[in-house]
């Protein structure tokens, strides 16, 4: 028998945010999984988030895909990858190259990605291959290209310890990025002296350590930061001497922003700002020398996204900020390796290694180095034209892979329904999507803790991602799955590889192909590792050239850029309104985004019953005198209405919601709500330089959901891959399910009252062996009922004619903890729907690191008299691992510590 100190520890990288964590992944050998952070990676210094440190709940190979299959037949891998292989021909033979696409992902590892890039470019002969990445961060890229020359992040993660000011726009750092954001506490606990503004519409847990919120109107960054560029230099702020030897363009670019934001006030007024308040921040950045501006998707997802972008270099170039230590703008990203497919041309208008197709000799260079017989020659579709193409019939074989476009694209309902009528779709992946179901052929992928390679951090970091875990069934890697299939399309000899460092060497000697110094993207260095090396290689910042083997932290420290000239060069920018206005018969503005503990489209994160408790059902943020000019009542339902689509949520009215703008959560799809995925409503502009879509800014509009009866139930052990018996029946219009630890929790309301005793035990099984306990109250209109097997409970229901029937949920929860008898008393109190003196109730989860509900948090502060949230922490835990839910704890210690007025910190 091994010891605890005789396990293997695997040490790889998180596969969700672009922050890059080091994991330490321990198997024992009974094959339970545990992970925490690595102290020794440079990235997160051995710190997890919330969503990283619940890793090892997603592991488990439930639900996976272990078989190819073929029009819902199972197939050989052989059979699968030639059916594959013929299909792509014999659409080349008769629609050309052009009617194929590939459509990847930020999941995938840069090896996955290099090899699909090379196939789709260099051997198929099209460039249409582009990722979900497009629809985060293909902005701040073009921004990138068009100052800089290449996509380059200049910086490195010291300098959030280094800058005097932190400027975060569209940011939700704490939520988003919780590491990063905790990397900027501990800097400000260091040096109390650091200044931060959080530039946002929304007042987000990121405000909790800001000295000053810009709560703009939604769209308007481009003016705030042409204002920002035309004080500096009325107040004598630039470096000429910079501006002189490293840039150009500096003239148009100010008459523009001159333009744009004729005075402060104007910026002010049409930002929807106080003035004393613009005054504040302009003043900030002009008179701190180490200012560090670090944005993320409030800025990229716009159809000016990539005027914001360079809107905010504009002002580090003409300050010669940039290339230094704390200083300069820093894009971070929202998946683990969107940089990883930006370096080998991932996207649609790019070629690999960072070359451009604007340049004729990169083109014959890449051709010649991958030998490839039919180089694809200009851009092909980004992703929403991607689909487009596809609803235009022009695109007739789609191969998918590791992404549920189904959901996450704008207008997604369209979307779906063109890809329903797509001559082939394949799809790889790991477990079923609302995008699964639309496959001709579908592909058992590997995922995370299973396979091998490389990804890329905001840093410019690469890491090792290491298997730790066996493949499930038939489940193969992405990199292998396209090898085959170029070679059943008469390939072989282009594509030899046979495991992922033969991909790694070839992607590295691409970079230094011909290159010297010329590109600023550069692993050469590593081109000739070996299989030992690329095992043991740790982590680095690209360049890793000749010159630079060890890695470069910083870029452009010499003031030269990679444009033909040397010179960076200033844009530009003009204040224009979003592509679709809020007004008329849509006079809100929907704005989505992601939340503190989950991930996407909750393909992974769905599966841990932990990370679902903080935020449980799709919900809409609503200003409070919104709300009451809709008659929205707080925890009641809405429906949310755009021109392209209509969604259900649970209202959550909160002044920290900018009134006139709505805030949905884009995580849920149709494994998880009925009515929840927002993307259906969101509107499909995109910006013109980078294709990204207006995410942030979609008109609509808002009226209560009233349904005349809400319930909520639980079953054991019923892992569902969406609704039971409910879903498009008559009576249920809202239904959510919550992945719990022994059971499935699903919250329910309906327009059609149903008729309760057959429709409960239609809906839990009418043949169901077991002991049924009823409860019904016609006038009050509540309805009870539970099934027991064996005296344990199996499943139950409660509902009520008014929202949260009754009672709480989480003291019902423990009742399915074990499988013990229920006794009379716990039978009692479950059809009277009160806890008694049963199980003690904790709350919703604040902590989802260490499940700490509300409940328990405020009981201790009453009792122990906790006043800060290094008491909470020494006393609960709560707090003291990611940190993400420290601006709640700090929140509950201003409502309920002693001396204050006591209210309700969220519903039960």
């Amino acid at each position: 028998m091994k010891t605890v100190s005789d396990l293997n520890v695997v040490a790889t990288t998180c596969p969700y945010c672009g922050v890059g964590c080091g994991v330490l992944a321990t198997v024992d050998d009974s094959g339970h999984v545990s992970v925490r952070g690595d102290p020794d990676h440079p990235a997160n210094q051995g710190r997890l988030c919330s969503k990283g440190a619940a890793l090892a709940d997603t592991v488990a190979p439930v639900d996976r895909f272990l078989h190819p299959m073929v029009r819902g037949q199972r197939v050989s891998w052989d059979e699968a990858t030639t059916a594959v292989a013929e299909g792509l021909a014999r659409t080349i033979a008769e629609h050309g190259p052009e009617a194929v696409a590939f459509y990847v992902s930020g999941q995938l590892l840069t090896e996955d990605y290099y090899v699909a890039n090379k196939l789709m470019k260099g051997f198929i002969g099209a460039a249409n291959i582009d990722t979900n990445s497009r629809l985060c961060m293909a902005s701040s890229v073009a921004g990138h290209q068009r100052v800089f020359g290449a996509d380059v992040v200049p910086g490195c993660y010291e300098d959030f310890e280094q800058a005097d000011l932190l400027v975060l726009v569209g940011s939700n750092t704490a939520w988003c990025h919780p590491v990063i954001f905790q990397r900027i506490a501990r800097a400000r606990e260091a040096r109390p002296e650091l200044q931060i503004v959080v530039i946002d519409p929304r007042r987000t847990a990121t405000c909790e350590l800001a000295d000053l919120h810009l709560a703009l109107r939604p769209g308007t960054d481009v003016m705030l930061f042409d204002g920002l560029l035309d004080y500096l230099r009325r107040n004598d702020h630039f470096d000429y001497d910079f501006i002189e030897r490293s840039t150009e363009g500096l003239g148009e670019a100010l008459a523009a922003a001159r333009a744009s934001a004729p005075s402060i006030p104007a910026v002010a007024s049409e930002c929807g700002l106080e003035e004393s308040d613009v005054v504040r921040f302009y003043r900030l950045f002009a008179q701190t020398a180490k200012a560090l501006t670090v944005f993320s998707q409030g800025v990229n997802q716009s159809s000016a996204g990539t005027d914001k972008v360079n809107g905010i270099i504009n002002c580090h170039l003409a300050t010669g900020r940039i290339g230094r230590p704390g200083m300069g703008p820093f894009s971070i990203t929202g998946q683990p390796n969107a940089m990883g497919g930006r370096e080998v041309g991932g996207m649609a208008n790019q070629l690999a290694a960072h070359m451009r197709f604007e340049d004729a000799g990169a083109v014959e260079r890449v051709s010649r180095f991958w030998q490839a017989p039919r180089m694809a020659i200009a851009p092909g579709h980004k992703a929403v034209d991607m689909f487009e193409a596809v609803a235009a019939g022009k695109v007739r074989a789609l191969w998918i892979m590791a992404t549920n476009p189904a959901v996450t694209l704008p207008d997604a309902d369209r979307f779906r329904a063109a890809m329903a009528r797509c001559d082939l779709v394949v799809v790889s992946d790991c477990t079923h999507t609302d995008t699964t179901r639309l496959a001709h052929v579908l592909l058992p992928a590997a995922t995370w803790g299973e396979k091998d390679g490389t990804v890329t951090n905001s840093e410019r970091r690469i890491s090792r991602q290491r298997p730790f875990l066996p493949a499930p069934g038939e489940a193969r890697p992405d990199w292998w799955i396209i090898t085959q299939v170029a070679r059943r399309m008469g390939f072989a000899a282009q594509f030899p590889y046979e495991r992922p460092a033969d991909v790694f060497r070839e992607h590295a000697r691409l970079s230094g192909f011909e290159n010297g110094g010329s590109r600023a993207f550069d692993i050469g260095a590593l081109g000739d590792l070996d299989d030992v090396g690329y095992d043991c290689l740790r982590p680095v910042q690209w360049p890793v050239s000749p010159a630079a083997p060890a890695g470069t932290p910083r870029l452009f420290t010499s003031g030269r850029f990679c444009t033909p000239s040397g010179r960076a060069r200033l844009i530009a920018t003009a204040a224009r309104p979003p592509a679709h206005p809020a007004g008329g018969d849509y006079p809100l503005s929907l704005n989505t985004g992601r939340i503190r503990d989950q991930w996407h489209t909750m393909t992974r994160t769905g599966r841990s019953a932990r990370l679902t408790t903080h935020k449980p059902e799709p919900y809409v943020e609503v200003h409070p005198d919104d709300a009451r000019e809709y008659g929205l009542p707080h925890d009641g339902l809405a429906r949310i209405e755009t021109r392209w689509g209509a969604m259900l949520a649970r209202v959550s009215v909160t002044p920290e919601q900018r009134r006139g703008s709505l805030f949905v959560p884009m995580h849920w799809n149709e494994r998880f709500a009925g009515a929840g995925r927002v993307d259906a409503l969101v509107n499909p502009a995109v910006d013109p330089v980078s294709g990204q879509p207006e995410l942030k800014h979609t008109p609509a509009r808002i009226k209560p959901y009233r349904a005349v009866w809400h319930a909520f139930v639980f079953v054991r052990d019923r892992a569902e891959r969406g609704a039971m018996g409910f879903a498009g029946t008559t009576c249920v219009g809202y239904w959510v399910r919550i992945p719990g630890p022994q059971f499935q929790r699903y919250e329910l309301a309906g327009e059609q009252v149903p008729d309760w005793l057959p429709w409960t035990r239609g809906l839990f099984g009418a043949d169901a062996d077991g002991e049924w306990l009823e409860m019904a109250d016609r006038g009050a209109g509540t309805y009870r009922a539970a099934l027991l097997s064996q005296s344990a409970l199996q499943a139950c229901i409660f509902a009520a004619p008014y929202p949260r029937p009754l009672t709480g949920r989480d003291w019902i929860e423990q009742l399915f903890s074990d499988t013990k008898e229920l006794g009379a008393g716990q039978r009692r109190r479950l059809l009277a729907g009160s806890p008694g003196s049963g199980p003690r109730t904790s709350g919703w989860t604040v902590c989802a690191c260490f499940s700490v509900g509300d409940i328990t948090i405020r009981e201790a502060i009453a009792a122990q008299g906790l006043d800060s949230v290094e008491a909470i922490g020494r006393t609960l835990r709560a707090g003291t691992n990611c940190g993400s839910c420290i601006p709640e704890l700090k929140s509950m210690l201003s409502a309920f510590a002693p001396g204050t007025n006591r209210r309700r910190s969220a519903p039960d």
